[in-house]
C-alpha cells in the first residue's frame, strides 16, 4: 500500500464555526485511522479567517485523544514564532500523553503576514536563527547532558520525531546535513520540489534518528464518484488560492458552476502553478495522477489535503483515495 497520510488546514467553511472545524477535523481522523493513513497533522497559521488550527499543538491533542494508533502531529509548527523550550515542553507533554504517536514537523515560515508576526511579538528576523533552534530543539528532546541549566520537563528524553518542512532548498540542505526527514510543500508550492529533493538526497548524512533520507511530498486531492464531480469540489480551493493572490481574506467559499467566471487570465494561471500537484478526479484519474507524482518524486510517503467545502465530500475524497492507495 501506498504510504499515505493527511494534512488537515482545518479549514471554516463559510456559515460554520472554528468549533464545528475541529469537530469535523476529528471526524475526519478517526476515519483515516480506519482507512490506514499513516499520519495526521495539522498546520499553524495565523490571523487565518478560514483555517481554525493557529493553536496547533492544542488540536494536535484533540485528534490524538479521539484517536488510538494513527501518528497525529504539526505540518508544521513554525518555530521563529517560538521558543525552542515551549515547543519541547509541548510535543513532550503531548508525547507523554499519547506515546509513539507525535510527530514535531517544523517550518521556517511565519505563516502568516508581517503585521501579524509583530502582534505574535516575535522578531521578523528570528527565522534567521532557524538552524540553531532546530538544533536546541531536538536536544531539549534528547538525552540531557550533564550540568544542563535549561531541561524541557515534559521533553527531555522524549525523543519526539522532527521533520524539518520546506518549499525552498534551504530547508531541504538543512534537513539533510541534520539527519532528518524532509516534507515538502509542494501542495502549495511546487516550484522548487525536484531540486529541492535532489539536494536534500545529496546533503544526507546519517543520523541517531534516521539512517537514510526519507521525503513525504504534499499533494492536493479532491476525489468523487466523477472527473466531473471532483472538478466542482475543487473550485473550493481554486476560489481560496485567487482570494490569496488578491489579498482577500475570508472562510472557505463552497464549490461554484464555472471557475472561469471567478478568477482572471493572469490569476488562472498563477493558481495552477500553485496547484500543480492537485488529483481532481474520479478513482481512475486519481491513481493516474499519484502514479505519475510517484514515479517524478520517487518519495516515500506521500500527504494529501483536501480544502474541500462540504464535510461529507471531504470524507469521501479521503476515502476514494485510501481505496486507491491500496492498488500500489
Amino acid at each position: 500500500m501506498l504510504a499515505l497520510s493527511v494534512l488537515d488546514l482545518s479549514p471554516i467553511p463559510k456559515g460554520s464555526t472554528p468549533a464545528d472545524s475541529f469537530r469535523n477535523s476529528l471526524d475526519l481522523a478517526q476515519h483515516a485511522e480506519r482507512w490506514g493513513y499513516r499520519r495526521y497533522w495539522l498546520a499553524e497559521h495565523h490571523n487565518m479567517l478560514g483555517i481554525a488550527s493557529a493553536a496547533t499543538s492544542v488540536v494536535i491533542g484533540h485528534i490524538a485523544g479521539g484517536t488510538k494508533t494513527i501518528r497525529v502531529g504539526s505540518g508544521g509548527i513554525m518555530l521563529p514564532n517560538h521558543s525552542p523550550l515551549v515547543i519541547a515542553e509541548q510535543f513532550g507533554t503531548l508525547e507523554s500523553l499519547y506515546p509513539g504517536r507525535i510527530d514535531l514537523g517544523v517550518g521556517r515560515a511565519p505563516g502568516t503576514d508581517q503585521t501579524t508576526v509583530r502582534a505574535l511579538r516575535r522578531d521578523p528576523g528570528s527565522a534567521e536563527h532557524f538552524p540553531q533552534d532546530v538544533m536546541e530543539l531536538r536536544a531539549l528532546l534528547g538525552t540531557p547532558v550533564p550540568h544542563q541549566l535549561v531541561v524541557a520537563v515534559p521533553g527531555s528524553n522524549t525523543n519526539v520525531p522532527i521533520w524539518i518542512l520546506g518549499s525552498s532548498l534551504f530547508g531541504a540542505q538543512l534537513a539533510g546535513m541534520l539527519g532528518l526527514p524532509y516534507a515538502f510543500a509542494s501542495h502549495f508550492a511546487p516550484e522548487a520540489l525536484m531540486q529541492a529533493l535532489e539536494v536534500y538526497r545529496g546533503h544526507f548524512r546519517p543520523s541517531e534518528q534516521l539512517d537514510k533520507p526519507y521525503v513525504m511530498v504534499g499533494m492536493n486531492v479532491v476525489a468523487a464518484e466523477t472527473d466531473a464531480e471532483a472538478k466542482r469540489l475543487f473550485t473550493s480551493a481554486q476560489q481560496g488560492f485567487t482570494n490569496l493572490l488578491r489579498g482577500t481574506r475570508g472562510q472557505l467559499s463552497p464549490p461554484i458552476d464555472d471557475i472561469d467566471s471567478y478568477w482572471s487570465p493572469a490569476e488562472k494561471a498563477q493558481a495552477s502553478r500553485m496547484l500543480r500537484y492537485a488529483m481532481v478526479g474520479d478513482a481512475a484519474t486519481i491513481r493516474k495522477g499519484i502514479a505519475q507524482f510517484a514515479k517524478e518524486t520517487k518519495a516515500d510517503e506521500f500527504m494529501a489535503t483536501g480544502m474541500i467545502y462540504d464535510h461529507a465530500a471531504r470524507l469521501t475524497s479521503y476515502e476514494i483515495l485510501s481505496e486507491v492507495a491500496r492498488t500500489f
